[in-house]
């Protein structure tokens, strides 16, 4: 299958503007982890500033922001394996999120999976594993929308499962075009969109909104995942995600 053709120019003409909250999901354990091997938080301050020497450097126009939304932006390492819209390699950063709590929930829960997928003698988690979820302000007049007209009819490309080589050269055309958003439909919700921000002169707020948490459960029977305030549930059974056939063998069946 041929890639879409964009100029610069040709996509700069389609920019739409972008303006709301989108949501991201990260391990609960991010910061209380290293808590666990100090005996006060002075300790694990020290602690915590010296991995943070550790990393690759943060951006200059990124360092006033909070780290959950800065860390996608760090340089300086090689990105170990492509994801749609960056490129494997020492290759700039991306900041993906949903448009929707419930996206963002199908997004975790599917990349679970796969993690187990790719480990098949692994045991199911005994427990339901805690996850934060949090939004960001976006907002930027210079954003593509790949679910309308006429970038949508290369869909297919967009949220092929597997095959990123789209997405990423449409990424390559659209910072060169000067662009700083990708809004597209999500692959593990078909219902939901997600945004790919490129850059972190999109934010419209320097700290992460609305935290709260999510426990999630996988099992032979699929995924749950709940949270208590504000209260919601949402279940993803076996086939949930069947278009991917990176699940298709997965083993269900397993201990604890």
């Amino acid at each position: 299958m041929s890639l879409p053709i964009w100029t610069p120019d040709a996509l700069s003409s389609e920019a739409v503007r972008l303006d709301g909250k989108y949501w991201r999901m990260v391990e609960a354990q991010h910061r209380v982890s290293t808590l666990k091997i100090v005996d006060t938080l002075d300790e694990q301050a020290l602690i915590e500033d010296l991995i943070e020497e550790t990393k690759p450097q943060i951006p200059m126009e990124c360092r006033h922001l909070h780290y959950l939304l800065a860390t996608p932006f760090r340089y300086g390492s090689i990105y170990p394996h492509g994801s749609r819209f960056r490129r494997a390699g020492r290759t700039l950063g991306v900041y993906y999120a949903a448009e929707t709590i419930m996206t963002a929930v199908a997004e975790m829960a599917f990349y679970r999976l796969l993690f187990f997928a790719d480990s098949p003698d692994t045991p199911w988690p005994h427990d339901a594993a805690e996850y934060t979820a949090f939004a960001a302000a976006i907002r930027t007049n210079k954003a593509v929308d790949l679910t309308r007209p006429p970038l949508d009819r290369d869909q297919a490309q967009w949220t092929h499962p597997t095959d990123y080589a789209a997405c990423q050269a449409i990424a390559d055309v659209t910072r060169e075009a000067g662009l700083e958003a990708i809004r597209y439909r999500s692959a593990r919700d078909p219902k939901g969109a997600n945004v790919a921000l490129l850059t972190c002169r999109g934010f419209a707020k320097a700290k992460p909104l609305e935290p709260h948490t999510w426990r999630i459960r996988l099992g032979s029977f699929g995924v749950q995942a709940i949270c208590e305030f504000p209260e919601r549930r949402i279940e993803f059974s076996r086939t949930a995600f069947a278009n991917d056939p990176r699940l298709n063998g997965l083993r269900w069946e397993r201990g604890r």
